[in-house]
């Protein structure tokens, strides 16, 4: 069955007069033997109308994630002017977004596929708004703590929810730029925060911050379930009708849908999704570029960039609010630029240039502060800066943001997604949290040096993509997981 999956060309569709056959890059040649058959549409030849609304709402989540990042800092002064907060309480409240994201992506993978892609956006749509409702009426500590706690559950559910469905739904032609789309909406998210933040007050900004949420929830209505989770649980007549809703009614889904319900129905037969599965050796080497992925985008320092933006912008003598402004701004193109060229050029090519601007970000930040400490070219050191801080962002937004989550739910069959994709989730926010927690040490030690050695972690992690991780464009997700796992078995 593998090996099938691999070799054999895919036949969409075969009638006396007319023959559509895929070929090795995605598309299709047509033959006729009359010369008078009517063209056939094969089922990823467009974008639909449905596909666009479902992503949008996978887009929606990530959004809020990028909004709940940056909140805390941007929301300080006021919530403690206000409440009467002190430090210590307030720092409780920024940090433990963490540990509801931690406590989110422990339960996101194995959950998601106990009870479905489309239940899961209802679940943290619900939790955004019981979160940002939390804060918005919050008159002490408690009700912050929790408002701020039911956020980043929702956004630890997305992390892991939001390209596992994209990657489920979209045909393989489209599959990147989409996906790439959406999961860069965190980064959009966090920098049009940062410039709304900059104008009005904490409670505003919150309601603000709801509004993506409340599109989410709303969102859900209208998007179908999952075909391979439905084919998962057995439901083919669903599976159908949600392939077909997808593809449109006139494509013909019948070779598409022939090859997900032959393959998940053999991956049935031969395991199920336990923990202990993804050692196993045909899974060892996809789990090393998951989890190295999830440690690269992680420790590459940018919470670092987004949690203490202010005080970077701050310490090198530029306006804050310029700052924000400007790096918003930029997101803009380079989140479309990334789309348009991921399913060209290649995930893996994306990503390692993603991390090479990223080193060169770093090396920029930590080379304004080394001239600062050494009180050397100080009209130069705040555009290095502002550079740095500009190129980090940029190419975070251009591959590593949300190729990483791309590949990981591309790699992974549907027996072991889950707990692949919960392992994988918690080893991100653990990096997260490791890179917020010691930041500030850091930056004690040596602002400079801090950013050095967040170049040095790019810097591997462009050896690591570069060795280990394999490229995934222009196939459906069938022939990836069977040619991976045929290969290293």
């Amino acid at each position: 069955m593998e090996e099938k999956l691999v070799k054999k060309p895919l036949i969409v569709k075969q009638e006396p007069d007319n023959i559509s056959i895929g070929n090795d890059h995605g598309g299709t040649e047509s033959t006729s033997s009359g010369g008078a058959g009517a063209t056939i549409r094969p089922s990823d030849s467009r974008a639909t109308v449905i596909l666009i609304i479902s992503t949008f709402v996978a887009a929606c989540s990530t959004f809020t994630g990028g909004s709940i990042a940056v909140y805390s800092s941007l929301a300080e002064s006021g919530i403690i002017a206000d409440l009467g907060l002190t430090v210590a309480e307030y720092s409780v409240f920024g940090s433990i977004f963490t540990i509801g994201a931690l406590i989110g992506a422990l339960v996101s993978g194995r959950t998601t596929d106990a009870i479905g892609r489309r239940c899961m956006f209802w679940i943290v749509g619900i939790f955004y708004i019981m979160g940002w409702l939390a804060i918005i009426f919050a008159k002490g500590v408690w009700l912050l703590d929790f408002g701020r706690l039911s956020l980043g559950f929702g956004f630890g559910l997305t992390c892991y929810v939001g390209p596992v469905y994209l990657a489920e739904i979209t045909p393989k032609n489209l599959r990147g730029g989409f996906m790439s789309i959406a999961q860069s909406m965190t980064s959009y998210g966090a920098s049009l925060t940062l410039i709304i933040g900059s104008f009005i007050s904490w409670r505003t900004l919150a309601i603000i911050g709801s509004i993506p949420g409340l599109l989410l929830l709303l969102g859900v209505f209208l998007i179908p379930e999952s075909p391979r989770w439905l084919a998962k649980i057995g439901k083919e007549r669903e599976f159908e009708a949600a392939l077909q809703r997808l593809r449109g009614q006139n494509a013909d889904i019948s070779q598409e849908a022939s090859d997900i319900i032959d393959y998940t129905e053999n991956l049935q037969k031969n395991s199920d999704d336990k923990i202990l599965n993804l050692f196993q050796r045909k899974y060892v080497h996809l789990l090393i570029v998951g989890v190295g992925l999830m440690i690269v985008q992680g420790l590459g320092g940018l919470y670092g960039f987004m949690f203490y933006m202010s005080e970077i912008f701050d310490s090198a003598g530029i306006s804050s609010t310029v700052g924000f402004i400007v790096v918003a701004i930029l997101q803009i193109p380079v989140i479309f630029l990334g789309a348009a060229l991921i399913d060209k050029f290649g995930r893996r090519t994306l990503l390692m240039a993603s991390a090479i601007g990223e080193c060169l970000g770093c090396l920029l930040t930590g080379l304004s502060y080394l001239l600062q400490d050494h009180n050397l070219w100080k009209e130069v050191s705040p555009i290095l800066a502002l550079l740095g801080v500009l190129v980090y962002l940029a190419s975070y937004s251009f591959g590593m943001g949300g190729i990483p989550w791309i590949i990981i739910s591309e790699i992974f069959p549907i027996n072991v997604k889950g707990s692949a994709g919960t392992l994988c989730n918690l080893v991100s926010w653990i990096c997260s949290w490791i890179v917020s927690y010691t930041f500030n040490f850091l930056f004690e030690w040596s602002s400079a040096g801090t950013f050095f050695i967040y170049a040095c972690i790019c810097g591997l992690g462009v050896l690591f993509i570069g060795k280990l991780v394999p490229e995934t464009k222009g196939r459906t997700l069938e022939e990836i997981h069977a040619s991976l796992t045929h290969i290293l078995q």
